[in-house]
Parts: structure tokens; C-alpha cells; sequence
């Protein structure tokens, strides 16, 4: 019985504090007067991008694998080494010439001379024109017909992630910014080359897969590499712009504030035309001119102090900038 007394009177303090504490913030708000700085309009830059994770992979991947089973006799290509269609890139032997070299080698220099005029070596030919990207084989290896000897790619491309939301804001052409995440300092420009039909579900989200070929590739890149991408959906340059906290809605018009004695609240609203935007400022298509001033509204409290901290919110109240 004591002891749910004890916390009875407890939580009764508690409640008392709380209410004190509530009541007394309310009547310093109450105090609260609106004061505003100014902001003159001036000209920049609008920029929206999307971002999307992406991986540089070649456009068309390309195993090379031998037309028979038997020997490699020789490679001609290292990995990154670049390759014409045509181009002979490795040497190798079917099974029953391998077994005919190796008898003759055994019997010396002239026979091993004689069979190897008389029954050639197959040759590999490179199919198209691009870049050695993996090399899998080695000289004297034996291999069966459907082992992969070299890998190509005719060129490297970046492949990005988009979630469905953003894919409006996508087109064929736009420009993009590369950046790997092995090279955080080296970014390099882009294109979109293609947009998926279809769509895949990843981790319960659903994306379209968009190509992005770069315009000059970067000797560092390689394949597998992980990117991120942004692709510039919304861009003005050298207009007028001002922070978007300036410009209010006001019966269905976009508004600005400027100082006016003459009214009680010293201000009065100036209709004004808005173009793009980046969610932080907003372009000035009409109704203001470079240099004029505005006001910046802000909240300061009567007293000039910080807003004070709940006791039961140790942390304060969450603020954005």
C-alpha cells in the first residue's frame, strides 16, 4: 500500500511539472513576433537530378569458344588489349592433331616440321571489334568445345537502377554524370542510350533497367565496377532565382513580400511567375526584376533566446534548415 502511494505522488509530480513547464512555453510563443530579413533577386542556376545506383558492364558480352575439343596452341591477346573482327587471336589443335604432334615430336625436329605443314592449326578469330576483357585460356591447355577461351565486349557501357517514381524524369539522350565508386574524385559525362520495357522487382521495389554510354570511356574503368548515376532531369541556367521560402501561395497565386509601411503587417504581396525549381529556390519568370528585394520571413522569440528544451524530450525538437 506504501509503495503505490509513493508512486501515485510520483507521477502526480511529474504530471504537475509537465503542465508547468507546457503552460509556461505557451505563454512565451504567445510572444512570438514574426520579423522578416530580405533577399534581393539574383541570377543562378537550376539543377535537378535523379541518382541511381548503377554497374559498368559491357554492352554486348561475348564468349569465344572453340569450334572442336583439343589443344590451345597459342594465345595471341592479352586482357584490354583492343581486337579488329577478323583478327586471328589464338592458335589451337583438334584432339587428333594434338595426339599426331606429340608422336612426332617424338621422333625429332624434322617430323614434328614435316606434319605440322601438312595439318594446320585452327585458328580463332576475333567476331567483332572491341576489348579482350577476360583471357581464360592458356598455351598447351586442353579444352572441350564448349569451354570459353576469351570474353569481348564490343564496349562498356554503365547500367543503371531506376525506380519506377523517377522514370518520368528519364529520357533517350538526356545527360547523365558518372561516378565509380573506386574513383570518387573522377567523374566523367554521359547519355542515356536505352530504356527497359520491362520492369523487375528488386527488394520489393520496382525498377527499370536504363543504359548510359559514356561519351569518352575513362582508361580506368572496368567492368563490374560499381557506379552512381545522376542523371539531370530539370536544368536552367543564368536565370533569376530566389529561395523558396520567399515565394508563398496565396488564393491560388505565387506570391513574394516586400516592405510596405502602409500596411499594418508592413508588407504587401507581389504576384510573380515561377518557372523551374529545385526544391530550394525557384526560377523568376515574371513579376520581379534582377536586384529587387524581398522579405524572408523568420521566427524569432520576444525574448531574442533559443527555443527551451522539453525535459521529457531530452533531445529537443527536430529543425530543418
Amino acid at each position: 500500500m506504501k509503495k503505490l502511494v509513493f508512486w501515485i505522488v510520483v507521477f502526480a509530480a511529474l504530471a504537475a511539472a509537465g503542465y508547468y513547464y507546457w503552460t509556461s512555453s505557451a505563454k512565451k510563443n504567445a510572444g512570438a513576433e514574426q520579423t522578416y530579413g530580405t533577399v534581393k533577386v539574383g541570377r543562378g542556376n537550376i539543377e535537378v537530378t535523379v541518382q541511381s545506383t548503377a554497374e559498368v558492364r559491357p554492352q554486348n558480352r561475348l564468349e569465344i569458344k572453340p569450334p572442336i575439343a583439343g589443344r590451345v596452341e597459342d594465345v595471341l591477346v592479352q586482357e584490354g588489349e583492343q581486337v579488329e573482327a577478323g583478327q586471328t587471336i589464338a592458335w589451337m589443335s583438334s584432339t587428333d592433331r594434338a595426339a599426331l604432334l606429340d608422336a612426332a615430336r617424338a621422333r625429332g625436329p624434322e617430323a614434328l616440321a614435316h606434319w605440322q605443314e601438312i595439318y594446320k592449326a585452327t585458328p580463332i578469330i576475333a567476331p567483332l571489334d572491341g576489348t579482350i576483357i577476360a583471357r581464360d585460356v592458356e598455351p598447351g591447355q586442353t579444352v572441350a568445345a564448349g569451354d570459353t577461351l576469351l570474353v569481348m565486349s564490343d564496349v562498356l557501357i554503365v547500367e543503371a537502377q531506376v525506380d519506377e517514381t523517377d522514370l518520368a524524369q528519364v529520357s533517350l539522350g538526356q545527360p547523365v554524370t558518372v561516378t565509380l565508386d573506386a574513383y570518387p574524385d573522377e567523374q566523367f559525362d554521359a547519355a542515356v542510350s536505352r530504356i527497359s520495357y520491362e520492369a523487375e522487382t528488386v527488394q520489393n521495389v520496382t525498377i527499370y533497367k536504363v543504359e548510359v554510354l559514356p561519351t569518352n570511356m575513362p582508361g580506368f574503368v572496368r567492368s563490374g565496377m560499381t557506379a552512381s548515376v545522376a542523371f539531370t532531369a530539370v536544368t536552367a541556367t543564368n536565370v533569376l532565382v530566389l529561395p523558396a521560402e520567399t515565394v508563398h501561395d496565396e488564393g491560388g497565386r505565387r506570391v513574394v513580400w516586400q516592405r510596405d509601411s502602409r500596411n499594418p503587417n508592413g508588407r504587401k504581396s507581389v504576384e510573380i511567375a515561377v518557372g523551374k525549381t529545385d526544391g530550394r529556390s525557384f526560377e523568376i519568370a515574371g513579376g520581379l526584376a534582377e536586384g529587387e528585394s524581398v522579405l524572408s520571413p523568420k521566427v524569432q522569440t520576444s525574448d531574442g533566446g533559443d527555443e527551451k528544451t522539453n525535459p521529457f524530450m531530452p533531445f529537443g525538437r527536430r529543425r530543418t534548415r
